[in-house]
C-alpha cells in the first residue's frame, strides 16, 4: 500500500499535471540528439581511440540518461522547493567557477574545466547558467528591496561571473550571460536607455580586452578571420562547416557518408549542425528548427497565461537561454558569426551541454505544469 502511494506520488501526479507536449518535443530533441551522435561520432572513437567505435555513443547516452533524471527531478519539486534549491545550487555553481583558475584544466589555451571523477571534463559556467536564471529572477521580484538596487545586485552578481569568464578566456559564455541578464531585466522594465547605455560600456570593455589585452589575441584573430578570408588563419573549421552544409544538399549525402566529423576536430559539438546537414540534408536541419520553434512558441503561449512575476522572469530567461545559444550555433555553422564553440541545445555531444540544458528543461517542465490547489 505505501508503495503505491510513493508510485502515485512521484510518477502519476507529475505525469498527469506536467505539459505533455513540451515533454514529448524535449524527448523528441533528446532521441535526435542520441541518433546524430551515433552516427557523427563512430567513426571518430574507431580512428582516434582506436577501440569501440560506439566509445562516444555510448557516453552520451549515459548523459542522456542523467539528462532525463534530472529533467524528472527538477520538474517534480514543488515550485518554492525548486526556487529554493536553484538558489542554492547556484552558490555551489558559483563556488565551482571560482575553483576553475585554481585547478581548472587548460585545453587549446583556455582553462574552463574541472576534473571530477563522476563527470570527467566538467565546465562548472554550464551548469551555472540555469540557477543564475533563477537567482536574477528571484532578485528582481522580491518586493523588499529597492528598484534601483535590485538592478545593481543583478548588474553585480553578471559582472563577477562575467569577469570569472573573461579570465578563462570564455567571452562566448559572457555574452550569453550578459545577454539573459538583459533579457531578465528588460522584462523586468528597466528604463530603455540606461539598458543601452549598459551595452555600450560592455562593448567598449570587450573591444578594449581583445585588442589591447594579449590573453585575447586568439579572438582578435577570430574576428580577423571572419571579416577577411583570405588572410585570416582560423577560417579551416568555419571553411568545411560551410562547405558540408552545401554538398550535403537538400536530402543529404545519406548515413555515415559525411567527412566533417573526421576533418575537423570536436564536429559533434560545435559543428553538430553542420554534420547533420550533410548526411541528412537541409531538410533535417529545417525539421529541427522547426522543433525549437514549436518548442519556444509552446513555453511563451504558457507563459502568456501565467499571473506570477518570478515564474514568468524564469520562463522567459530560461527559454531566451536555449534559444539564443542555439541561434550562436547555428549562425557559427553558417559563418554569420566567428567561432564561439557554442554547443547546440540537446543535439550535441557533452556531458556539462546535456545537463545544463536538461536543469533548463526541468526548470521549464516545472513552472509551466498544472497546478493543483
Amino acid at each position: 500500500m505505501q508503495s503505491d502511494s510513493f508510485f502515485y506520488k512521484f510518477y502519476y501526479l507529475w505525469w498527469k499535471n506536467i505539459d505533455k507536449s513540451i515533454f514529448f518535443i524535449i524527448s523528441l530533441l533528446f532521441i535526435i540528439g542520441l541518433l546524430f551522435s551515433l552516427v557523427s561520432t563512430s567513426l571518430v572513437a574507431s580512428d582516434k581511440l582506436d577501440t569501440n567505435s560506439y566509445f562516444f555513443f555510448f557516453k552520451h547516452l549515459i548523459y542522456v540518461l542523467i539528462g532525463i533524471f534530472i529533467v524528472f527531478l527538477f520538474s517534480s519539486l514543488k515550485k518554492e522547493q525548486l526556487i529554493k534549491y536553484s538558489i542554492i545550487l547556484f552558490f555551489i555553481s558559483l563556488i565551482s567557477l571560482l575553483l576553475v583558475p585554481l585547478i581548472g584544466v587548460e585545453v587549446k589555451g583556455s582553462k574552463r574545466w574541472i576534473d571530477f571523477l563522476f563527470l570527467p571534463r566538467f565546465q562548472p559556467i554550464e551548469v551555472l547558467k540555469p540557477f543564475l536564471i533563477v537567482f536574477l529572477a528571484n532578485i528582481l521580484c522580491t518586493e523588499k528591496i529597492n528598484i534601483m538596487i535590485k538592478y545593481v545586485l543583478t548588474a553585480l552578481t553578471t559582472s563577477i561571473i562575467s569577469l570569472l569568464l573573461i579570465l578563462q578566456p570564455d567571452i562566448g559564455q559572457t555574452l550569453l550571460v550578459v545577454f539573459s541578464w538583459s533579457v531578465l531585466i528588460f522584462t523586468s522594465g528597466i528604463n530603455l536607455f540606461i539598458l543601452l547605455a549598459f551595452f555600450f560600456l560592455v562593448i567598449i570593455l570587450l573591444t578594449y580586452l581583445i585588442v589591447y589585452v594579449p590573453r585575447f589575441d586568439y579572438i582578435q584573430g577570430r574576428i580577423q578571420s571572419f571579416f577577411d578570408r583570405e588572410t585570416g588563419t582560423h577560417n579551416f573549421q568555419s571553411d568545411k562547416a560551410i562547405d558540408s552544409i552545401t554538398s550535403g544538399g537538400f536530402f543529404g549525402k545519406g548515413i555515415g557518408e559525411g567527412t566533417l566529423k573526421n576533418r575537423v576536430p570536436e564536429a559533434h559539438t560545435d559543428y553538430i549542425i553542420s554534420v547533420i546537414s550533410e548526411e541528412f540534408g537541409v531538410v533535417a536541419i529545417m525539421l529541427i528548427l522547426l522543433l525549437f520553434l514549436i518548442f519556444i512558441y509552446m513555453v511563451f503561449k504558457k507563459i502568456s497565461f501565467e499571473t506570477n512575476d518570478r515564474i514568468k522572469l524564469i520562463l522567459i530567461g530560461s527559454i531566451s537561454l536555449i534559444l539564443m545559444q542555439a541561434t550562436i550555433h547555428i549562425g557559427v555553422n553558417i559563418r554569420l558569426f566567428p567561432t564561439t564553440g557554442m554547443t547546440l541545445p540537446f543535439l550535441s555531444y557533452g556531458g556539462s551541454s546535456i545537463i545544463s540544458t536538461s536543469i533548463l528543461a526541468g526548470i521549464i517542465l516545472n513552472l509551466t505544469k498544472r497546478r493543483i490547489n
